[in-house]
């Protein structure tokens, strides 16, 4: 990989790392370098609001699901064509979980894996110097990790900056800028993230306001400055020198239709090789829309670089699944908040019972939900869903269910053999009212050796509330 990147990384959740990525990313793009948007972790969301910032699409990088060669030979294709990568990172710098591919899962792993140095945005609200003894901790943890400068988030006040900001700088880590407590800032969210890039009212503005925000409060220059090359350790040319945004926009990147599954010298050295996720059809449906929007890119790269055709289709516009397609995919999303919409949806609805009629369907956690017998809204109405599989399920009592899930195959799939692992995760506050039948994997977190049934499988229709990752 020759692109030089950095990551985004917090103490914690909520420190302001969307907030200085967003606005780091436009800026970048303003000024005519091509940016490859990069999410560590199991995030639907955060990727659709970089693609809207960089004009280029990203990519999910996750150290528990995936292995090192993976992680590796997707930031490379990532990059491609680019000038320099911005990953954000995910919860903690040194978040994770137990059992992973490649590592815990942690923003840290990533960063490490590619050697691209971390920008620590650090919220100092109710802290003064004892900011230092934070960002100290967090500098000395790993040794394979390098801050390599920090931003104040949250700051109150010019006395305030000082404080904090001095204190940092005795320890030999640059600060690279203060944003101040701005609540305007804020994007709007909902019971699961953001609300996303596609229903967020003047998007546009709103990076742009970011960007404005970020360039006014933080040396992006030093910023810049401190991306790597994690071969050689070179750091990116002056973007003053690159093209304008408008010719940067309207020139693709360089395709890479490769995962590296090479060495860590010979992916330095930028040779790459095939390694793809076999697709679990020829001709693939999948749903997509604001109810079914959670579908990871990597998956869909890779099964086209298999051979595979993916056909899109909207079960809000009340379009029914391509009749000439071999299986039926229908991702997470939210459809919690458009049941009414879907049960009405009846070309929807009838062309997806007719398409399980001797071809498979699939949906993962909000596609799982559509397939049962009902969903009962927050508000307590119920609604009639597809009716193929015994499941009837609830956002009238929310529950969250959060975290990694290793997965084995339960029977033969399409997905592969019975017994085939998967790794991904779980993230819903649905409540199952009923699910009776056969399932569709055998599931345990990361915590836990004791594999149980999840989903459901019947006939050539399967679901589960379980995300493939890998």
């Amino acid at each position: 990989m020759n692109t030089p990147g950095l990551l985004i990384g917090a103490a914690r959740s909520s420190s302001g790392k969307t907030t200085l990525t967003l606005g780091l990313m436009r800026a970048l793009r303003r000024r005519g370098l091509r940016v490859a948007p990069v999410k560590c972790g199991p995030d639907y969301i955060d990727p659709a609001f970089h693609a809207a910032a960089t004009g280029r699409a990203g990519v999910n990088l996750d150290s528990w699901a995936m292995d090192a060669d993976v992680i590796a030979g997707l930031a490379a294709r990532a990059s491609a064509g680019a000038d320099i990568v911005i990953a954000e990172g995910a919860m903690g710098l040194f978040d994770g979980a137990p059992g992973g591919a490649a590592g815990i899962g942690a923003s840290a792993d990533i960063a490490a894996l590619l050697g691209w140095p971390v920008v620590l945005v650090h919220d100092v609200s109710g802290q003064g110097q004892t900011a230092a003894a934070i960002v100290r901790g967090i500098a000395g943890h790993d040794a394979r990790v390098k801050v390599a400068g920090v931003v104040l988030n949250r700051v109150g006040s010019e006395r305030h900056r000082k404080l904090a900001g001095e204190a940092i700088e005795a320890l030999g880590i640059r600060v690279l800028g203060a944003l101040p407590r701005d609540e305007n800032m804020a994007l709007p969210e909902r019971h699961l993230g953001l609300i996303q890039a596609g229903e967020t009212p003047e998007l546009d503005a709103r990076l742009d306001a970011l960007a404005d925000f970020v360039e006014a409060h933080v040396d992006v220059e030093a910023i810049v400055a401190c991306a790597t090359f994690a071969a050689t350790g070179d750091v990116i040319p002056d973007a003053s020198s690159k093209r304008s945004d408008r010719e940067s926009s309207m020139t693709p990147a360089a395709p890479v239709a490769a995962l590296d599954s090479r060495s860590p010298a010979s992916r330095a050295s930028g040779m790459t090789s095939v390694v793809a996720t076999p697709p679990p059809a020829q001709r693939i449906a999948i749903a997509r829309d604001d109810a079914f929007s959670f579908f990871y890119p990597h998956l869909a790269q890779n099964w086209r670089e298999a051979g595979a055709e993916l056909y899109f289709f909207s079960p809000l516009a009340d379009e029914a699944p391509p009749s000439d397609c071999d299986l039926c995919w229908l991702p997470g999303g939210y459809p919690e908040l458009h049941a009414g919409r879907l049960s009405a949806a009846r070309v929807f609805m009838n062309g997806l019972r007719r398409f399980a009629d001797g071809r498979w369907v699939h949906g993962e956690c909000g596609g799982y939900m559509v397939l049962g017998r009902s969903l009962t809204d927050a508000s307590g109405e119920e609604h009639e869903m597809a009716g193929l599989l015994e499941l009837e399920t609830s956002f009238a009592k929310r529950k969250l269910h959060l975290g990694y899930r290793h997965a084995e195959l339960a029977a033969d799939h399409p997905l592969g053999a019975a017994g085939l692992p998967l790794r991904g995760h779980e993230f819903h506050y649905a409540t199952i009212l009923r699910e009776e039948g056969a399932p569709f994997a055998l599931a345990r977190d990361a915590y836990s050796d004791d594999a149980r049934p999840a989903g459901l499988a019947r006939n050539g229709v399967s679901g589960s509330f379980f995300h493939l990752m890998a």
